[in-house]
Formats: structure tokens, C-alpha cells, sequence
């Protein structure tokens, strides 16, 4: 079985500054590098990517970057927009929500919960760890 997952921006600005490899976000990203789920992604998302991970402030090394996004498109899956009948608080976020729209059973991983709806499907990164540990796709932390 395989796991889909959009993976919001402020997941992989968190995992590149984080210095704790055990930290979710950290452990979530190696996940992503290792192929143990695929994320899905198109093209809003991966600008929005490009954007953030860039902006001077982070001064995350562009190899890091590019990586990164690559290994996105690479071992994941292009997927459009399905309209979201409910409000999302942040209209840049519409997209990351929408893009989980489209793939049934795909989860969206996020550290801002409040500015989606209340979804089942809509997950934080230490869930999003918790469910590839009950799924045996990663081990469990002692």
C-alpha cells in the first residue's frame, strides 16, 4: 500500500531548520528522501516551495534546496486541483488542500491545523510519523 501526502511548506521550512533529527518534521523528510511515501504535488505548490525554502532569511544552501524539490518530483505524483467546497483561512494554502483533494486517501501534512478545515485527512507531522510507524513503513521511536 502506498501513502500519498501533500507536504505544506511550513513542514519542510521546520525539518531544514530543526537541529533534532528525532523531531517529526526531520524524521518526516527523511521519510520523503527515503521514498517511504509518496507526496503529491503540481505546479502552485512547487513555486510556493521554490519561493519559501529560497528567501534569504532561511539561508538554507541551494543544493539542500533543489534536492529537496527534486526529490519531490521525482518520486512523486502530479496531481490537479479538486475545488474544495469548504473555507481555507490563507488563500496561498488553498492549493496544498485541494492538491490532498484530488488523490483519494491522500493526507495533507501541515503545521498550521487551524488554517484548514477540520478533516480527518489534514494531519500534523507527528501523525503523519504515526501513521507510517502503524503502517510498519518506518520503525517507531523508543
Amino acid at each position: 500500500m502506498t501513502i500519498h501526502a501533500v507536504i505544506d511548506t511550513n513542514v519542510l521550512v521546520s525539518s531544514l531548520l530543526t537541529k533534532n533529527k528525532k523531531a517529526a518534521t526531520a524524521r518526516l523528510v527523511d521519510a520523503l528522501i527515503d521514498d517511504v511515501f509518496c507526496p503529491v504535488y503540481n505546479n502552485d505548490i512547487i513555486e510556493e516551495y521554490c519561493e519559501v525554502l529560497s528567501r534569504k532569511e532561511f539561508e538554507f544552501e541551494r543544493e539542500v534546496v533543489e534536492g529537496l524539490i527534486g526529490t519531490i518530483r521525482q518520486n512523486g505524483l502530479y496531481a490537479e486541483r479538486t475545488p474544495a467546497n469548504e473555507p481555507v483561512i490563507d488563500p496561498k494554502d488553498v492549493a496544498f488542500y485541494e492538491v490532498a483533494l484530488s488523490k483519494e486517501g491522500a493526507y495533507l501534512v501541515t503545521g498550521n491545523l487551524k488554517h484548514f478545515p477540520r478533516k480527518p485527512i489534514v494531519v500534523t507531522p507527528a501523525e503523519m510519523i504515526k501513521i507510517l510507524e502503524d503502517n510498519g513503513l518506518i520503525e517507531k521511536e523508543e
